[in-house]
């Protein structure tokens, strides 16, 4: 499954939403995040989605693979667009 995070004003994480692999997929059987936000938006009626991994977490993939976007996403985080990455509110709090 792939995971995405419904992206509202100030950047906010307002929904997470987890989508089969299959729906990701381009002609040449590649896994595209764009595709994914395209079933989304066709689904959803909404236009901005990012890709999250329940992997990453402080910009480590638990399992090694590749982290993606330093945290997985959670309702009420913040995605930053500088650093292409959720931040929980916790860490917004401190001053990160």
């Amino acid at each position: 499954m792939a995971t995405f995070a419904k992206i509202g004003l100030n950047n906010k994480v307002i929904e997470v939403l987890s989508v089969h692999n299959n729906e990701l997929k381009d002609s040449n059987g590649v896994e595209q995040e764009n595709i994914g936000i395209d079933f989304l938006t066709k689904l959803t009626g909404w236009p901005i989605w990012k890709q999250t991994s329940y992997n990453t977490i402080g910009g480590v993939h638990k399992l090694g693979g590749t982290p993606l976007r330093k945290n997985f996403a959670g309702i009420g985080h913040t995605y930053d667009e500088g650093r292409d990455a959720f931040i929980p509110l916790n860490l917004l709090i401190l001053g990160f």
